[in-house]
């Protein structure tokens, strides 16, 4: 049931429709070398043939799955002899590009270069990722799309009454039903669709109708989701993404999604765990327990009852609030580690575990925080020097945040307010006055370590 001409392709208008770029190159014979990414079934291969046909070009496959360098130099070599020869083109057409490693793909760089071969791609993998640069930017990217529920109900029409490619001879009944769960069931793949629909046609007994219920026997199969794909990706970003919008429905619709088609649990319940702390973060802390929880959990009972405690987590963490203050916070200080590098720490924040230390002044003038009211040292520093007075952390004023920050905005006020008046009081003081008496200003015990 390929498609022989261009009258029989369906999908892909975007592409191929009256007057559109692609369209017009192939009708001027002047297609250059591109690269088809879609997912499967969305006629990468056929689209390719249709080219190579109109063209007149000829049509060399190639499987990057199985073909090593030898045939490849060796499809090249014929490539060349045939236009040198014969005056004739070369589609060299490669299924699957994305399988070849980077030294395949030097070895077609230079012949795609100077025309002895067109290249044409097909990858259901994104080409930015998987192609190499110089191979990428001599070539064109066209995107195919999965086909729509409509196409694909007309391709398995067709095929159902097609007497000489497809299952016309046997006149089988197929209910409006079961055309349904076979378009629901392909997910945009026409070969699965087919595929599927000659399965069912060929388990039904005598007369019997195809029946919704009897391709749900033949499928028997999970949805489509390669585990290191470009739709693994796209779907956990999807639930991270309606977590983060504080959707519960579409977050349990994309977790559900994944975990039907196989997903590994752990691996979600991982993604959730990050999630806890760097969208929910100090909003809501529990968040964070309630994700490793369910970790936890999962790897106890496994599947497939480990969907409950992810469920439950997906739940909370949906409908926690939100801050990304943690993350926000931190890289604010990674910003400056990067710019100013390894600030050397202040000395009385440094370790004294030694009389040389001490004699060094590690240590000295350390304000034990617990001597304070409220536990804060009013006039302590912790930061190196050159960084006194920077504010990496900014509360969101959402959920336990709001309340937890209080604690950190009033011992920065009151360091301030003590620093403020020491600097006053020091330049108001004769030079010859003595020094106020600093109670808090005790090293450590001799055999204690840092607190």
């Amino acid at each position: 049931m390929r498609p022989r001409t261009f009258d029989e392709f369906v999908g892909q208008e975007h592409l191929i429709g009256p007057e559109r770029p692609l369209r017009r190159a192939i009708d001027a014979d002047h297609v250059p070398s591109l690269i088809l990414w879609g997912p499967p079934g969305s006629g990468k291969t056929t689209l390719a043939r249709l080219i190579a046909k109109r063209s007149n070009a000829y049509f060399a496959p190639l499987s990057a799955v199985s073909a090593g360098v030898a045939e490849l130099r060796q499809l090249i070599a014929d490539a060349r002899g045939r236009r040198e020869q014969q005056g004739q083109r070369t589609i060299l057409f490669i299924d699957e590009i994305h399988r070849f490693n980077k030294a395949q793909q030097d070895v077609i760089l230079p012949h795609v270069e100077d025309g002895v071969i067109t290249l044409i791609g097909a990858t259901t993998e994104n080409p930015s990722f998987e192609v190499i640069g110089p191979l990428l930017s001599r070539t064109r990217v066209h995107t195919l799309k999965p086909l729509p529920p409509d196409l694909l109900r007309a391709l398995v029409e067709r095929a159902l009454h097609d007497g000489e490619r497809g299952l016309g001879g046997r006149r089988a009944t197929v209910e409006a039903d079961a055309l349904d769960a076979i378009v629901v069931q392909s997910g945009g793949d026409a070969r699965r669709a087919l595929g599927t629909l000659e399965s069912a046609v060929l388990a039904a007994r005598g007369d019997e109708a195809v029946t919704a219920t009897l391709v749900q026997e033949v499928v028997q199969r999970r949805l489509a989701h390669d585990k290191a794909g470009d739709s693994h990706y796209d779907t956990v970003s999807a639930l991270i993404k309606s977590l983060r919008g504080s959707d519960p429905d579409a977050a349990l619709y994309w977790l559900a999604r994944m975990l039907e088609a196989g997903e590994d649990p752990l691996f979600v319940a991982r993604r959730l765990v990050i999630l806890a702390a760097e969208d929910v973060g100090l909003a809501d802390p529990r968040a964070l327990s309630v994700a490793v929880a369910a970790q936890h959990a999962v790897h106890l009972v496994g599947m497939p009852e480990g969907f409950l405690p992810l469920s439950e987590a997906t739940l909370y963490l949906a409908l926690a609030p939100k801050s990304n203050s943690a993350l926000a916070s931190y890289n604010r200080a990674l910003a400056d580690v990067q710019e100013h590098g390894a600030l050397p720490v202040p000395l009385h924040l440094r370790n004294a575990p030694t009389g040389l230390m001490r004699e060094l002044g590690y240590g000295a003038g350390y304000q034990y925080a617990h001597d304070y009211d409220g536990h804060v040292a009013p006039d302590q520093t912790y930061l190196p020097e050159a960084l006194l007075g920077r504010r990496y952390y900014r509360a969101a004023d959402t959920g336990e945040e709001s309340r937890l920050s209080q604690g950190a905005a009033k011992g920065r006020s009151e360091r301030s307010s003590t620093r403020g008046a020491e600097s006053a009081e020091r330049t108001e003081r004769p030079a010859s006055a003595p020094q106020p008496a600093a109670r808090d200003r005790r090293p450590p015990p001799p055999d204690a370590r840092p607190r």
